[in-house]
């Protein structure tokens, strides 16, 4: 029940400030008359599952649009943490539902979350409910994509800086009962430095931090050419991603602000960690081979996994 880390927090003594800080919260008053909270969309339920137990000890999540994406990255960090058991048999959490995939892999979670602002969010709310209801303290978050690069060589990773809208002002804007609220998307710069830092580190993964501008849509909305609609030029499309770029924007996706608005909403440390696959002032399709591509999306996972293993003390 959402009452039971409240509950726990009586107890702490001198620790209580700590612990405060260090959980995950929720701004739902709502939650705590709420007999059972069925987090519908990941298939649990507070009155089903016991979520502390089983999710109790996570520290790092790691989400990305593809299940089979975040199925090989539980593969993979399963692999690099050197976790007992076969890779290959870790189970879908969330097989009771086809909306998303989840996997743990020891303090990690590895969850898909669709395409666009919409799909992530509501995989978000439930997330986030998941992590309170399971009394997760010191989380860090991570969105693993991809992304049409800015003035960068396609398979340059892009680790951002400040999330922006269509306007490049950094809020996410939320229709709520008819009226729009805005909310900051501010990350966490630590995180973000760490990331830089464990790049450093890292053959052939070049990296650079730099403000991501999340859009409602792939085509007009980022300004392709090539969509069943288009309303513009070629040169209004070259001039509004020069502005992008003057405002700092290095790479354009569908959900980092929505992302970064609800973790810092919630006291979540959080990333953006994605990887470009063309330069968007040179066309508009992704004409990269196939197993040039694959290298590339593999490139966000390894370095988030550096970073884990440096946290946990297993880095080489």
């Amino acid at each position: 029940k959402a009452t039971m880390a409240p509950i726990l927090l009586n107890c702490m003594g001198n620790d209580h400030n700590e612990y405060i800080k260090q959980q995950v919260h929720v701004k739902n008053p709502n939650l705590e008359s709420m007999e059972e909270d069925v987090l519908y969309h990941l298939s649990l339920s507070t009155k089903t599952h016991n979520l502390p137990e089983m999710f109790g000890d996570i520290k790092f999540v790691c989400v990305g649009g593809s299940a089979n994406r975040m199925k090989a990255f539980s593969q993979f960090i399963h692999q690099e943490l050197k976790l007992p058991g076969n890779p290959e048999e870790i189970s879908d959490i969330c097989e009771g539902t086809d909306r998303y995939c989840m996997y743990k892999v020891g303090p990690v979670l590895s969850l898909s979350h669709g395409m666009g602002v919409p799909s992530i969010s509501i995989m978000l709310h439930e997330l986030i409910k998941l992590l309170y209801h399971a009394q997760c303290r010191d989380v860090v978050l991570f969105r693993l994509g991809t992304s049409g690069g800015v003035g960068l060589a396609p398979g340059t990773v892009v680790v951002t800086d400040k999330a922006v809208d269509y306007s490049f002002r950094p809020q996410f804007e939320q229709v709520v009962l008819g009226k729009v609220i805005t909310r900051s998307t501010e990350l966490d710069k630590g995180v973000a430095n760490e990331l830089l830092q464990c790049s450093s580190e890292l053959q052939n993964i070049p990296t650079v931090i730099g403000n991501t501008m999340c859009t409602h849509d792939f085509y007009e909305g980022q300004g392709r050419l090539d969509g069943a609609l288009c309303s513009f030029s070629n040169e209004e499309k070259l001039d509004y991603l020069k502005r992008a770029y003057e405002a700092g924007v290095r790479n354009i996706e569908m959900e980092s602000t929505v992302f970064a608005a609800m973790c810092y909403a919630c006291g979540l440390k959080a990333a953006v960690v994605c990887v470009t696959l063309l330069n968007r002032f040179e066309g508009d399709q992704i004409t990269s081979p196939h197993d040039v591509l694959v290298e590339y999306q593999q490139r966000p996972q390894v370095l988030v996994s550096h970073f884990i293993k440096k946290r946990l003390g297993k880095a080489v």
